[in-house]
C-alpha cells in the first residue's frame, strides 16, 4: 500500500502500518457535523438542540467525535467530544447516560463516539468508557494493547497492535464478529455494520448486509474508511472516494470528489476533507449539516 492519509472520525489509525495521520480531525453524526481545525478550535454546524455544537470556547483540541445513530422516530439528540493536546478530553451535548462525564480523563491518547456513550484509549493501550451499559458496548475494561478504537451504535470495537480485533456490545446481525480478521490497520464501525481496512488495502466487513453497505469485497488501494449508519465510504491514495450502501438522500453521491485525505459519514451524511483544508458534503442537508462550505483552516494530516 502507498502512502495515504489516514482519518477515522470515530478511529485511531495504527501507526505501525505506516498510517499517516492527524486523527479523528472531521466527524460527522445523524444531526450535525464537527472539525478541529489546525490552530485548535472546533467548528460544528447543523441540529443544536442538547448543546453538541456548543464548541466555541473549546481549544487546543487535536481531534473530536460524534454520537452518531441511525435515523428513526427516537434519535437524533447527540454528544461531542473533544481530545485535547494534553490527553484530557471535553464533551458537550446530549449527557442523560453520562456519555460527557470525561472530565477527570488523563493520558487520552485517541476518542470515540457512540450513541450514548463515549470511549477513551490511553497512552497505556488499555480504553476507558462512560455512558450507557446496557448492550455491554462498555465492556472494554479488559482490553490491552489497543491502538485503535470505534463506536457504532451499540457496539465497540478496539483494534490491537498486532492487527487483530476485538468487539463488544450488541450483536444481532453479526457485526461484532470480528475474532478471525488479521492484518488490519484501521477500523470503524456503523450501526449494524464493522469494517476493517487491510495492511494491503483491500476491506473487509461484517454484519447487516441491508443496503449493500458491506459490499465492500472489491475494493482496493484504500487508505482511509468511515462507516455511517448504513453506508461506508473510503479514501483510495489517488485522493477520490468510494461509497456503498444506502444512498436515499445521495450520501453516496461522492464520485466526482477528488484530492481527498479524508471522509466522515453521518447517519444521512458525508463529508470529505480536501487537501487545501476546504470540505465537501453530500447527502441530507436538513439542519444545516451539510453547511460546510465556508469552512477554512482545516486539520491536515502531519
Amino acid at each position: 500500500m502507498g502512502q495515504g492519509w489516514f482519518s477515522f472520525p470515530r478511529v485511531f489509525t495504527n501507526r505501525e502500518y505506516g498510517c499517516i495521520v492527524n486523527a479523528m480531525n472531521l466527524a460527522a453524526s445523524r444531526r450535525h457535523s464537527v472539525v478541529a481545525c489546525t490552530d485548535g478550535t472546533v467548528l460544528s454546524t447543523g441540529h443544536n438542540g442538547a448543546g453538541e455544537c456548543d464548541v466555541e470556547h473549546w481549544r487546543n483540541v487535536v481531534g473530536v467525535a460524534v454520537g452518531n445513530v441511525h435515523t428513526a422516530a427516537n434519535t437524533g439528540r447527540s454528544h461531542t467530544v473533544g481530545l485535547c493536546s494534553d490527553g484530557t478530553v471535553l464533551a458537550t451535548g446530549w449527557n442523560s447516560y453520562n456519555q460527557c462525564e470525561v472530565g477527570e480523563w488523563r493520558n487520552v491518547a485517541a476518542i470515540a463516539a457512540g450513541w450514548r456513550r463515549t470511549l477513551g484509549l490511553l497512552d497505556d493501550g488499555t480504553v476507558v468508557a462512560t455512558g450507557r451499559m446496557q448492550e455491554g458496548a462498555c465492556d472494554v475494561q479488559s482490553w490491552r494493547d489497543i491502538v485503535g478504537i470505534t463506536c457504532g451504535d451499540w457496539h465497540s470495537v478496539g483494534l490491537r497492535r498486532d492487527g487483530t480485533v476485538l468487539a463488544v456490545g450488541n450483536n444481532s446481525k453479526g457485526q461484532c464478529l470480528v475474532q478471525s480478521w488479521r492484518d488490519i490497520a484501521a477500523v470503524s464501525a456503523g450501526y449494524l455494520h464493522t469494517v476493517g481496512l487491510r495492511i494491503d488495502g483491500r476491506v473487509v466487513a461484517v454484519g447487516s448486509p441491508v443496503a449493500g453497505a458491506c459490499d465492500v469485497g472489491e475494493w482496493e488501494d484504500v487508505v482511509s474508511v468511515d462507516v455511517g449508519s448504513n453506508h461506508t465510504v473510503a479514501v483510495t491514495s489517488a485522493g477520490r472516494v468510494l461509497a456503498t450502501g444506502d444512498n436515499g438522500y445521495g450520501q453516496c453521491d461522492v464520485a466526482a470528489w477528488t484530492d481527498i485525505v479524508a471522509v466522515a459519514a453521518g447517519s444521512t451524511h458525508t463529508l470529505g476533507l480536501r487537501v487545501d483544508g476546504t470540505v465537501l458534503s453530500a447527502g441530507n442537508r436538513d439542519d444545516g449539516r451539510c453547511d460546510v462550505g465556508g469552512w477554512r483552516r482545516l486539520a491536515i494530516v502531519s
